[in-house]
Order: C-alpha cells, then sequence, then structure tokens
C-alpha cells in the first residue's frame, strides 16, 4: 500500500507559468464550482519564470479586460520605440521596419517582467478559488488501469544523495483529477514522457530550441527611455556561424532587461553562449548603454523554436499539453506568453463543456481542435518558415528569405510548405573540424565570469539531495563526447553545472555541480548523446528570480 496521501481535484494543473495559471482562471469563470489546483516547483510563483518580455496582450484582453485598470505591473510600459540593429564587430546598421509585415510591429504591446505578471495573475486566480501549491514539484505522471492520466504524484521531501531516508522526509502527495494539464514550459521533464507514451509527435516535427540568458541591470537614468524596444543580430555569432540576436527592453523604474538567445542547432561545440553573451554587451552600442549601471539579476532557460509544425497532438486520455509544453512561441515575434495563455483558456472551455456533460479521464479532442481553428495556428501557421530559412541559410539571406516567407503567407502563398527541422543534438559535429573560440576574459564591469553571474540568479538546492541531472550511462562524457566534441557540456550550459576535471587515476571525469542548475533544460536538449536526463529536484530548488 502506498504511503502517499491523495488529493482530489476536477482539474490538476501542473506549471504556474502564463499558461496554467490563464487556464486556471478561465475554468473558475466559466464554472466557479470546478475545483482547479496548480503545482509550481518554484519556492514561489514567478520564482523559475523568465522572459525578455514584450507581450501581446491580446490574450490578457480576452481573459481579464480591465487589467490595465486593475494593478497589474505590465501594464507600468507600453512599447514606445521599437529598434532593430544588424551588428558587425564594431558598428550598427538599423534595419527599417516598413519592408517587415505588420504583424512584426511591437506597436500596442507592453514590456515588464513576466514574473511579476504571473504573480498577478496567481492573485487573480487565488480570488476566485484556486489552490495554488508554490515549492511541491509533479514528479510522476499517475495512470488509471485503462492508460489514462489520473493524476500526478508530487516528488518525496527529504532524500539524501545515498537514497536513504532523512530524519525529516515526507513522502509526496498524489493529487487525482479528471483532467491534468501539462504546462511545465519549454522542455518539461513530464511532457517528455507524454510524448513517449501517447506518440504525441507522430505527425510533427521535432522540437528546436535556443538558450537564452538574460540579465536586469538598473541604469543611468539619462540613458533610460521608458518602453524603447531593441533587438540586434549579426555578431557576434556570425563568427562562428551560428544563429540568434540579442535584445534590450527600457523597462519601469531606470530598468532594463537585456538578454542574448543562442539558437542550439550550431554545428561547432566550441561555440559558448554564455561568453557570446559577454561579447554582445561589449558591443559599442550596448556598453553605452550599461556603462554606469548596475547589474541585479541573472538567469537563463531555453526557447521552443520549431514553431507551428513543431505542434505535437494536444490531448491525450486524461490530460492536454498546454503553453510552452506545447510549443507555441511565434520565433520571429520573440513572443509566446500571449499565445500560451490562449491556449490555456481553450482547453478550460473545453474541460468545463466536457465536465457540464458528465464526462472525465477522457480525450479532449475537442480541445486540440480548437486550437488548430483558433488564431493561435493562424499566427504561428504566418511565420512557421521563419526559423528554419534562418538556420539554413544564415542570419543575413536567412533573414531575407523569411520575410518574404511572410509577406507570402500574409498574400495568401504558400510556395514552399512547412520546412522541416532536426534536432538539436544531431547537429553537433566533431571538435577536430574547427578549431578552438578564444574568448575575451570578463571586464567585471560589462562582463563577468560565470559562477558570478549564477550568484545573481539566487539559485539554490538542498545539496545533500539525489542529484537531479541523471546520466544514462556515466562512461559516456568522457568516452565519446570529451574525445569527439570537446566536452561541449562544459560550455553550453549557462550556470557551471558540468566541469571535466582530472581524476585520481590521471585520468578526465565530469563533475555535476548540480547546485548550480538554473534549470533552463539546455543540456537535456543539446547534449549531444542525449545522455543526459532532467528530472525534477526537491521541492522549491533551483533559481529565485525576483522579476524576470
Amino acid at each position: 500500500m502506498s504511503e502517499r496521501e491523495s488529493m482530489p481535484y476536477d482539474v490538476v494543473i501542473v506549471g504556474g507559468g502564463p499558461a496554467g495559471l490563464a487556464a486556471a482562471i478561465r475554468l473558475k469563470q466559466v464554472n466557479s464550482e470546478i475545483a482547479v489546483c496548480i503545482l509550481e516547483k518554484g519556492s514561489e510563483i514567478g520564482a523559475h519564470i523568465l522572459s525578455g518580455a514584450v507581450v501581446d496582450p491580446k490574450a490578457l484582453d480576452e481573459l481579464l479586460p480591465e487589467w490595465r485598470e486593475a494593478g497589474c505591473p505590465m501594464a507600468e510600459t507600453p512599447v514606445t520605440d521599437n529598434w532593430h540593429w544588424v551588428l558587425t564587430r564594431s558598428g550598427k546598421t538599423a534595419l527599417p521596419h516598413w519592408p517587415m509585415p505588420p504583424f512584426m510591429s511591437n506597436h500596442g504591446n507592453y514590456t515588464g517582467s513576466l514574473g511579476s505578471l504571473c504573480r498577478w495573475l496567481a492573485d487573480q486566480a487565488t480570488e476566485l478559488g484556486v489552490e495554488i501549491f508554490p515549492g511541491f514539484p509533479a514528479a510522476e505522471i499517475l495512470y488509471d488501469d485503462k492508460g489514462a492520466v489520473r493524476g500526478v504524484a508530487t516528488g518525496d521531501m527529504g532524500i539524501a544523495k545515498d537514497g536513504s531516508k532523512k530524519p525529516d522526509y515526507q513522502p509526496g502527495m498524489e493529487l487525482l483529477a479528471k483532467y491534468t494539464l501539462f504546462a511545465e514550459g519549454a522542455r518539461g521533464h513530464l511532457t517528455k514522457q507524454l510524448k513517449t507514451k501517447y506518440d504525441l509527435e507522430r505527425d510533427c516535427q521535432p522540437q528546436v530550441y535556443g538558450i537564452g540568458i538574460k540579465e536586469l541591470w538598473d541604469i543611468d537614468p539619462e540613458k533610460h527611455v521608458p518602453g524603447r524596444v531593441i533587438h540586434t543580430q549579426g555578431w557576434p555569432l556570425s563568427e562562428s556561424n551560428a544563429w540568434g540576436g540579442g535584445f534590450l527592453y527600457h523597462q519601469a523604474n531606470n530598468q532594463v532587461a537585456l538578454g542574448f538567445v543562442t539558437a542550439l542547432d550550431y554545428a561547432n561545440p566550441y561555440v559558448y553562449p554564455y561568453e557570446e553573451f559577454q561579447r554582445w554587451k561589449q558591443h559599442p552600442a550596448i556598453r553605452a548603454i550599461l556603462e554606469g549601471g548596475r547589474r541585479v539579476s541573472y538567469g537563463a532557460r531555453a526557447i521552443n523554436e520549431g514553431g507551428w509544425q513543431s505542434v505535437p497532438r494536444l490531448a491525450f486520455p486524461g490530460g492536454a499539453l498546454i503553453g510552452c509544453s506545447a510549443g507555441f512561441v511565434n520565433v520571429p515575434r520573440i513572443k509566446g506568453s500571449h499565445t500560451a495563455m490562449k491556449s490555456g483558456m481553450l482547453v478550460a472551455e473545453a474541460i468545463a463543456a466536457a465536465m457540464a456533460n458528465g464526462r472525465e479521464l477522457d480525450e479532449l479532442g475537442e480541445y486540440d481542435s480548437a486550437v488548430r481553428e483558433s488564431w493561435i495556428a493562424k499566427e504561428l501557421k504566418l511565420v512557421q518558415n521563419a526559423q528554419p530559412l534562418v538556420a539554413k541559410f544564415g542570419g543575413s539571406l536567412g533573414t531575407v528569405l523569411a520575410g518574404a516567407d511572410m509577406w507570402a503567407r500574409v498574400l495568401k502563398v504558400n510556395p514552399i510548405g512547412a520546412m522541416k527541422h532536426h534536432k538539436d543534438s544531431e547537429h553537433t559535429m566533431r571538435a577536430d573540424l574547427f578549431k578552438p573560440i578564444e574568448y575575451p576574459k570578463p571586464d567585471g564591469v560589462i562582463s563577468f565570469d560565470r559562477l558570478t553571474s549564477v550568484s545573481f540568479s539566487y539559485t539554490n538546492h538542498e545539496e545533500d539531495q539525489p542529484c537531479h541531472l541523471v546520466l544514462k550511462d556515466p562512461s559516456v562524457p568522457t568516452a565519446i563526447n570529451l574525445p569527439l566534441y570537446a566536452g561541449p557540456e562544459a560550455r553550453f550550459c549557462p550556470a557551471g553545472v558540468y566541469e571535466f576535471l582530472t581524476g585520481e587515476d590521471g585520468n578526465p571525469r565530469l563533475q555535476i555541480n548540480a547546485q548550480n542548475c538554473v534549470h533552463c533544460k539546455t543540456c537535456d536538449i543539446k547534449d549531444t548523446t542525449q545522455n543526459i536526463e532532467w528530472v525534477t529536484p526537491e521541492g522549491g530548488g533551483g533559481p529565485n528570480y525576483p522579476n524576470m
């Protein structure tokens, strides 16, 4: 007999991000009697939320029309000024906006902290009667005897590194539901299991990703232009035949959010996304904004970049995927919060209707259909070739071709159909085909070393717990990854988790500093041999982002 206690709900939602919160709010709006709970692995709502962010308010307007007058922090800073720069090593060229389709404009959007928005949404959900449990990660999917998802179990607390039970041991809790929603964000570890069990990706392309690394800075008030939005492409990734770009958003209170996204399909194993970000900050146009300022926060998170052709089947017996668990990011717009929220609203409406008809634990095919008939699909189909065109033809030519493809789709012409993807881990090539990249040392003013940066993510894990970064075969890192690929895990991680050291026998060994992990999931995605499996650590562990 299980020692775990169980709690019944109508709907259990895994993840307290925009999608999960929007689903919970809409469920209560449709039927206040529906019992809803949200499990959030962070220590509080927003603790693990990281995004640029420039938010399209379309879904917010549908969910909570009075949000601008109701104290929502996102309303503080509407976008007022929009720039797109193509960088060279020391210069920049501003691209005009007129060649781009109208939907690429940021007019009417808002810039601010997505974490703060989620905290505000959590307040709205709580007022409606939603129960929210932060610090309780869903660690296991529960199935009934017919193979339907019937809920999840939280992880056990108080397990030592060696697997023994510590004095403060507490077994996990089973949360049982008529429908369970998975809103784990990009590369959710339970979502991976569901995709495999129900073969949800059999009719779509594999998901591909970028790694977004972000900082918040307080800058000189004389340099601050509230609502100014800057995006860049080109240098420094142009020097390593990789692609991605930077962003710098002037938000409230003389603060800027800045960051750098590196697409994880790069071939050169010596590419070091963290160091590319540090180089980018040293560009004269970026450094000029930061000089005299002070960094206040750091973090990183993987981003879905597969687009519409990578959206899997969304429903399965007993549950559904919503938000970035499904992959609704509009890549060229660098936005996904509005589509994530809309997916949560659509599934909530489908569940409420199903429950009204006495249904439970079945497949919500009507939710899948609703998404594919919604403005989510319309929007993502317009841009579905932007990522693969840039990935195939590079930043300069690829951007031109992506713009042409988007215009063709606006004009209802689709000359090349939907392009295909290959998994990011399959793109990495042998190290002997490349020269190591010499990155400049940090100056401690604009650029910083990686471990110092991690301290600004306020990451914390209980040290005496099982490692949540599991090697399927412990011999692979030193037998394959290091000799063939120069140990790329030591570089693609933005938190210094993976470190190759010399053992007492004189042979190399991989040390995993799991306490540094910021839960970005890059290792789970980019590891060439797919030998690293990210699983949930003990509840509340990970970063504690104040307003990222």
